[in-house]
Parts: C-alpha cells; structure tokens; sequence
C-alpha cells in the first residue's frame, strides 16, 4: 500500500469496478425482504449542487441493504422539470440574443430537449462521481415514451371516472411565462407599497390595487359592522376615473371590519379571497388585467397599460377628482412571485384543467393516519396530514412550451361529435374526427402531476413491479413534502391500489456553517464537485452525514469535510500497518488471547448492534458518528497500541475487515480500496456481508477495560505532574498479569510488586505512582484548585437559575443548557472531591 491514501488515484477505477461487476443490479437472497428506493429524479438542466450531495444518505441505505444480502433495488433518474428547465433554457438563449419567440412550439421544444440531454449526461456522470450505487440500467427521465404513456393512462382514467374537469377559476398567473401555477410554487415577500384610500359614494374603502378597479362587482361589508347595515343590499352611485359606476353592497364575513374603513371592493378576477366571495354571491366576473399582465379594454384609456404603470396612472387621475381621502405610503403586505423567473404574480381568471382531489386524498389519509406510510422525522406525518386534509381542486394544467402536452383533441368543426376526445396518439384524433377536423390542445401537465406518479411509473415500465413495489423508502428535502410526497401517496393508491414506499424520510437544506441558505449573491456556495476534487468523496459523504439530523437542514464547511479527510487517512494508516504485517495471512476466526482481544473484539461486536439499529431507524448521523469513534477511539488509540506489546495477527485483522463493513456504507470508496488490497478476499466490499458477532469473555473483556482507566489515570497525572516514564508499585494481580502491556500503554519504567507509599492512583486499589511526598503535594494542590473553580462556575450557574427573570425571559434552548452545565459542574466537583479524598488517604 501506497504511504498516504489519494482519492484521485483510484475512485474512477473503483466505481467502474462496482458497476462492470453488476453489484448495482438487484440480487440477494431472494428468501430476505426486498429493499427499494426510487430516486428522487434531479433536475436535468444544469450541474449538481450539494443537496443532490444529499443522495449519499439514499446510498447508505442501498449499500447496507446490500450487505444485508437482501434483493435491493436503487431505481435512478432524471427530471425533466417543466417552467424551471424552460427558464433555466431561455437565459441560455438570451445569452445569444434569442428568446423562445425565435422558435416554433416544436423546435423550442427539440431544443430544449437537446439542452436537456446534454445536461443529463453530464449529470450522470457527477452522480457516479459521488459513489452513488444506482442501477444505472435501469435509469428513467420523465420524458421517457413509456412514462409518458401511463401519464396519459392516468389522466384517462381520472376524467373517466369524473375527476378531471375543465374550468374557469381563479389562477396564480405569472405574466412573464404566461402560465398559470400552483400555489406551493409562489414565493411570498413582504414589501411597502402605497394602500390608497377611495372614496366609493358614501364610503371610503382602502386597496392598494386602484388599477383593478374596472373589475369590481360588488362592494362588502361585514354583516355584523352597525355603519354599513344600513346599506346592505343596496346598490351605490359614485364617480370613477371613466365616469359613474353603480355597485351593490354586499355582507360577507370573510370582511375584517378592523382592516382599513371596514369596507371592501370585490373584484372576483383579481383576488382569490374576492374570488370565492363572489362565488357565495354569485357575482359577475370582469377581467380588468390581461394574461400579458396589461389591462383590457373594460379600463377604457387604461388598456393597453402594464399593471404598474396603470397604478400609478388611475391613483394620479382619482386624487385629481379629488376621490382619494389619503393615501398611507409606508403600507407594509405579503406579494406573491413565481418561485422560477421571480415575477409578480397576477391572480387572473383562466380556463384550466383541474383534478377533484376530495376523493382521491381520502385513502391517503387512511394511509398516514394508520401508520401504514411511517414518516422520520414522525412530526412530519401531522403535517402531511394537515396539507391533504386541506387540500382543494388541483390546478394540473400549464401554458408552457415544455413538458408533457395535455393528451386532448379538441373539435373543430362544431359537429355532432364529442367536443374534445383523450388519446395518447394522434393518429386517434385524426381516425375519430378526420384529417384537419380537429385541434391539439397546447396545454401540458403541472410537472408535479407526472412526478406524482413517478415510483409506480418507472418499476411499471421496468419490469419490477412485482417483486419490489411497494417501495422500502423515499428518501427525498422536506422543502417538497407537499408538493410531491403527498401527491405521489395520493396517485400511487388511485392508480395501484398499493402504497408508493413504507417510509418517508426527509432531510432539510444544506446551509453554510453559519446555518444560512447558499447562494450565489451570498457568495457562500459551495460545489460538491470540487470539494471531492481537493478532498475524497468520502470525506464529502461523511462531512454530510455525520451531523445531520433527520429532516433538519445540515451544515457544511470545507473545514468539516477536511476533517473527515482525516478519517479516511486514519483508516488507510492502521489499515497499512495491519497489512503489512499479513503478507501470508489466510483467513481464520481470530482467537483471542489477552484481555485487550477480548475487550476489542466485544467493542466490535456491540458497536456493529448498535450501528446496525442506527441506520435501520435512519440515524445515520449516529452510525457515521460510531464508526468513526470505533476506528480512532477503540481500533486506533487502544487497541493498535495494546497490540505493539503483544500481537494477535487474526485479531488485528478479522476486526479490520469489521470494520470495513461498517464504514462501507458512509466511506464507500477508501473501504473499497482497501479491501482490494487484502489478497484473500473472494468478493468485492460492496456485496461482502455485513459483520457477525464475535465469541469473547464479558470478564477478560472487563479487564482491559480496568487497565484503560488505570492507563488513563496515570498518563493525566504524569501530566499533571510533569513526569517523565514514571515508576508503578502495585499490590494487584490484575497489574501484576499484565505488567508489559500496562507498561507500554502508560509509558513507565517499569511496575514493581509490593505495597507502599507513593502517589495512590484515584479509583484503582492497590496501585501506586513512585512520587515523592513534594510532588504529591503538587498534585493535590493543582486537584483542590480544580475544586474550587468547579464549586464557583456551579454556584454561579445556580444563581443564574435561581433568578426567575431570566428563567421567564431567556430562551428555552439557553436555560436548558445552564441546567445542562449545572449538572456537569456538580459532576465535576465530586470526581474531584473523590481523587482529592484518594490521594491524601
């Protein structure tokens, strides 16, 4: 083996190891349970950012399944990503001066495509980069033939059954893309703006929308407001900017009599709240702003104008009729923008289609609240329940040049037959109404209605359906619960009657080590791609891992990822020294013999328990955090060392091949390499199994234990006192038998039989350092110094808790940790008090 472990050098030679050996391709014993993960499908449209870095936690699991022996299928993909591609697209295209306008429908659509496909490969290849053990044979894209057939097939089938309807409502139009969206994917900011107060006839209402007043319909009140009782029901005279208007006055408790005068103008076209009011009225509709985001020709000289600038116009022309009493300019209030392209949104009145969910989220709900689907973190179950509970008709329709098309012919012709027919070809359209009789529609699906369907989709068109559906776990950002998690539960129980996955296991953003949102205008991004470059893809996965609690957003740092940098180092050290010493080593079950085999070979078996446990209840951060504590804690500082007084060949080995197996999972490609190394082994790391218990005595176990705290005891006060290869006398058999390793792990002189005086090691009878009466009084000196400082961090702690103020008023996290150190510092006082008591005995 090389002296120092370099990533660059073999990473590339290993992953096309795994992947031309077929490890990726589901096997195991086909008696165990399968265990299935459908790849949460990245955006193919530009370069992995360090949330795709997040899939390592996916890959942990397949990889322990795995070595489980279990049949494990980690099914790949990619997403083609509806507006956000087609955005991502249109910049690409500004860049050289173009816009979509420049093309048809259909060659911005293959031009995308081709953009979209480029992006793929190269995404692909990073994917692999990152160690991930997908079956890349098995890869799907949502824009694959076979997806978007059973897209179509589940769109049949919901409007066969009534759930898929054509209508006007009221929508999230984004002006600039010219489509409508649902409401997860607007953005809310708060901002200032002028709230203009208009006077109305006999009322004054406050907006701060004057130019959509051409829409209004009605004026509201609330039923229950004694000043506009008297005119409820009533139709009001007054001016406007285009002459009088007449509008009745209306009672809706949906009005806050405390927002503004109380009174309200009702514009159902333009506000979702106005919407519904004048749904319960049954009022008319006028749409005074246009999908090009300007108004129409019911504003008379305004038409024509962009919003903005209509605003500004209409609030000049009213205060110079002298129909506005004031206006507030420091009005503060949420504005929605399209989370894509960051432009205002305009609700606006379109037809759309849209899916009646109020039957198909009953079973999902069944599902959620029986525990048939389990989510970790579980606080994250009330809230999808709380989402689909409240969830209304699905807006699934978008009016984007890329995307699934809506599979719809319309007639043309006005004839007896059918108005629109759905068909998954053309060919249909054309056999049914006749060659130039029909029309297509243009509309293609909310990315998130062929998302929704995406595990039963992609097992269907792969053949695995059967043996591993439902899926074991979706692993997926909690930022997209609602968006996808939920609707792939709703889609999968309408289409298969079956659960999408078991398990929801969600993980939140990676931030930088300040724990803020990565950014490009922040200057804080950090490419994953480029940490592996400078420090090993391990270092990467174990700095993402370790750390990083379910369904909360993890940090990172270049300093964390070095850090784990030398975790794998450590690793390929000990590993060196180990074999170097097994050059004609042969594979035996390792029998211990002194009391450090024991103790080691017991430390590997419980660790493997409990390592086990962990990533079966997804705390991969614990299991990261035992594996890397049992190599440099337990392996390295105790055990390495023990052995350089007496080596047990079999032992040092058969307890580094544990923990290989153990580190696989999280380190997968420094394990690997190391395991290569070992000439015995029949089968690659990958699909080796995980590591079995070893036989070994709980009571010789306990007695390397002993030493370790005799050892520690005396290296801390060799310290302490400033000795250099101290002298022991002891009177205990346990020393006395293990005189060599005691020796060489405390660094004395040597240890002599007997009893006397000297230094009285705390907590170990029988046992004394060779000092003189000077330096122990040294020692108790610097101990009761200790004590003292202790005794007063306690005292101040207490009276910090003792003041009831701060108690009242401190954050909750902050009190707890006074009690916290509290504790710890009582805790310290007595450990103190207890050596201080043992060395002046």
């Amino acid at each position: 083996m090389e002296k120092a472990y370099d990533p660059s050098k073999h990473e590339a030679r290993i992953y096309k190891l795994w992947e031309e050996s077929g490890a990726f391709k589901p096997a195991g014993d086909p008696k165990k349970p399968p265990f299935s993960i459908i790849m949460p499908p990245p955006n193919a449209n530009g370069n992995l950012h360090m949330g795709h870095a997040m899939y390592a936690l996916e890959d942990t699991m397949a990889r322990y399944a795995r070595m489980q022996g279990r049949p494990t299928l980690w099914l790949p993909g990619t997403d083609h990503a509806g507006i956000e591609t087609q955005v991502v697209f249109e910049k690409e295209l500004a860049k050289a001066g173009k816009s979509r306008f420049d093309f048809s429908p259909a060659e911005f659509y293959d031009a995308t495509y081709k953009f979209v496909m480029e992006n793929e490969h190269n995404m692909l290849a990073q994917m692999r980069s990152l160690g991930l053990s997908a079956d890349w044979s098995r890869k799907k894209f949502t824009l694959d033939p076979d997806i978007i057939e059973i897209v179509y097939d589940t769109f049949k089938q919901l409007h066969d059954d009534g759930l898929v309807y054509r209508a006007n409502r009221i929508v999230n139009w984004c002006p600039r893309c010219n489509a409508a969206f649902a409401d997860l994917e607007i953005k809310y900011r708060e901002q200032i703006d002028p709230l203009y107060y208009i006077k109305y006839g006999p009322f004054v209402l406050a907006t701060v929308r004057p130019e959509t007043k051409f829409g209004d319909t009605a004026l509201a009140v609330h039923p229950k407001d004694e000043r506009y009782t008297q005119y409820i029901g009533e139709a009001i005279e007054a001016d406007d900017v285009l002459g009088k208007i007449k509008l009745k006055v209306i009672a809706d408790e949906h009005v806050n009599p405390d927002f503004g005068t109380g009174v309200i103008k009702v514009t159902p076209a333009h506000d979702p709240n106005d919407w519904e009011i004048g749904q319960r009225h049954k009022l008319d509709v006028k749409q005074a702003v246009g999908t090009d985001g300007r108004l129409t020709e019911i504003a008379g000289k305004y038409a024509g104008m962009k919003v903005l600038d209509a605003r500004q116009q209409v609030a000049q022309d009213l205060e110079e009729q002298g129909l506005i009493e004031h206006i507030d300019m420091n009005y503060t209030h949420s504005v929605g923008y399209h989370d894509r392209c960051g432009t205002q949104i305009e609700p606006l009145v379109t037809e759309q289609w849209w899916l009646d969910v109020q039957e198909l989220k009953k079973p999902a709900i069944k599902a959620i609240k029986s525990g048939e689907i389990t989510f970790v973190p579980s606080r994250f179950k009330k809230q999808a329940l709380d989402w689909l509970e409240g969830l209304r008709d699905w807006n699934i329709s978008r009016q984007i040049w890329w995307g699934i098309r809506i599979p719809v012919y319309y007639n043309a012709k006005n004839d007896s037959k059918k108005p629109y027919i759905i068909a998954s070809h053309e060919t249909e359209a054309e056999k049914y109404y006749g060659k130039g009789n029909y029309e297509v529609e243009t509309d293609t699906f909310d990315t998130w209605f062929s998302s929704g369907q995406w595990p039963f989709a992609t097992i269907q068109t792969t053949g695995d359906f059967d043996r591993f559906y439902p899926t074991t776990v979706m692993g997926t950002m909690r930022d997209i619960l609602y968006q996808w998690v939920s609707r792939m539960i709703m889609l999968g129980l309408y289409r298969t009657g079956k659960i999408p996955f078991q398990t929801v296991y969600l993980w939140g953003a990676v931030n930088d080590a300040q724990g803020k949102k990565m950014s490009k205008s922040k200057g804080n991004v950090i490419n994953p791609l480029e940490m592996t470059t400078r420090f090993g893809t391990d270092a990467l996965r174990l700095a993402l891992t370790i750390g990083v609690t379910p369904g909360t957003g993890g940090t990172i740092s270049e300093k964390k990822i070095e850090g784990y940098r030398n975790f794998n180092n450590k690793l390929w050290n000990v590993a060196r020294f180990i074999l170097e010493k097994a050059d004609d080593y042969s594979p035996i079950n390792p029998d211990p013999q002194t009391p450090a085999d024991h103790w080691i070979l017991a430390r590997v078996s419980r660790e493997t328990v409990a390592i086990s446990k962990a990533i079966e209840a997804y705390r991969f951060s614990e299991a990261g955090e035992r594996v890397y504590s049992l190599l440099w804690n337990d392996f390295a500082d105790w055990y390495l060392e023990a052995s350089k007084s007496e080596t047990n060949l079999p032992v040092l080995v058969n307890c580094l091949e544990s923990i290989l197996k153990l580190a696989h999972p999280f380190a997968p490609f420094v394990t690997e390499v190391i395991w290569q190394e070992m000439a015995w082994q029949k089968q690659n790391l990958i699909i080796s199994p995980w590591p079995d218990n070893f036989k070994t005595s709980s009571a010789k176990a306990g007695e390397f234990t002993q030493i370790m705290a005799l050892v520690s005891q005396i290296r801390s006060i060799s310290v302490d006192i400033g000795l250099q290869k101290p002298a022991l006398l002891a009177d205990s058999n346990l020393v006395l038998a293990n005189t060599g390793l005691i020796k060489h792990l405390a660094r004395l002189s040597g240890i002599e039989k007997g009893e006397g005086s000297g230094l009285a090691i705390p907590g170990v009878s029988a046992v004394w350092l060779k000092v003189s009466p000077e330096q122990i009084q040294s020692y108790v000196s610097k101990l009761k110094r200790r004590r003292g400082e202790a005794g007063e961090y306690a005292a101040r702690l207490k009276s910090q808790l003792d003041n009831k103020a701060y108690v009242k008023s401190a954050p909750a996290e902050l009190v707890q940790q006074t009690k916290d150190r509290l504790v710890e510092a009582k805790e310290l006082a007595g450990e103190l008090d207890a050596q201080i008591k043992a060395v002046e005995a």
